[in-house]
């Protein structure tokens, strides 16, 4: 695997730095899913993770990036996102529900685009609105350090998963 992706400005402000390298494990976790076929993408490779698939990570970080912004942020509805389902077995926002990598993948880049924009039209120092989660009262600042630290995490998981799948294995 070979790619182009950069790190942010060295000189950056504080908002460029922070979702630039929001950006950056953005790109690798969707880099790692570059020429997968869709049985691989929906392969599990940890017996005892069995949603702990490509497919299954791009599914899960799109419902965290709406978690994080749209419903602890912004105080939006949280019943779209099966991460919040109660009745729902744990883990639910790994679940692909038969989806293509494909479509998950465009419903992460869109989800990662109204991430952005939400994050442009607000300062750093406003905080959460959601009144049922503690988490709310964190503000945009440590969101996007939490979501640079769960993605960079994630990304790593899709290393060493799609080297297991077909040995592919490269960091930028």
């Amino acid at each position: 695997m070979t790619s182009s992706l950069e790190r942010p400005p060295f000189q950056a402000d504080e908002r460029t730095a922070l979702v630039g390298w929001l950006d950056l494990q953005r790109q690798i976790l969707r880099w790692k899913c570059e020429g997968l076929s869709e049985a691989d993408a929906h392969r599990s490779v940890v017996p005892t993770s069995p949603l702990m698939t490509m497919a299954g990570l791009i599914s899960h970080m799109r419902w965290v990036e709406h978690s994080w912004l749209e419903v602890l942020f912004l105080g939006g509805d949280k019943t779209a996102n099966p991460a919040f389902d109660e009745k729902a077995p744990d883990d639910a926002d790994w679940d692909t529900g038969g989806r293509t990598l494909q479509e998950l993948l465009a419903d992460y880049e869109a989800q990662c685009a109204r991430s952005n924009e939400i994050v442009a039209a607000a300062s750093l120092d406003d905080v959460g609105r959601h009144p049922e989660f503690r988490s709310a009262k964190a503000n945009l600042r440590w969101m996007l350090i939490h979501l640079i630290e769960e993605t960079g995490r994630h990304a790593g998981h899709a290393d060493i998963v799609r080297e297991l799948l077909d040995g592919a294995k490269g960091y930028y």
